[in-house]
């Protein structure tokens, strides 16, 4: 599953430059598929949603650091767990119940993000 951050963050940023995946960012910062990953292009995600890999597309939150779903791996295939989480001062970066997937295809998306 992918990890998700919390309410309680306090904005202190330890996370986001630890994700190998680009898919933490600042609250209200637009983000897009191809920061930090090989993604360019016209893509079509695991999902079979397709997408402008450079197109910037909107903040998941206003108010406080976001993961990206799509792009978070758990740091399957760089670390034996996740960073945001190892790092978080106010351990507010949890398992995301919405978004579960399993080893394999976290690994597969880690893949797809870095082919």
């Amino acid at each position: 599953m992918a990890i998700i951050i919390t309410d309680e963050c306090i904005n202190c940023g330890a996370c986001e430059p630890e994700c190998p995946n680009t898919a933490i960012y600042e609250g209200a910062e637009d983000w897009n598929y191809s920061q930090g990953t090989s993604l360019e292009g016209n893509i079509e995600l695991l999902n079979g949603t397709k997408v402008n890999a450079e197109e910037d597309q909107e903040p998941v939150s206003d108010e406080y650091y976001f993961i990206v779903p799509d792009k978070c791996t758990e740091c399957k295939g760089f670390h034996e767990e996740p960073q945001c989480a190892a790092v978080c001062p106010v351990d507010c970066c949890v398992p995301d119940e919405d978004h579960v997937e399993t080893e394999e295809e976290l690994l597969r998306k880690q893949e797809f993000l870095h082919n």
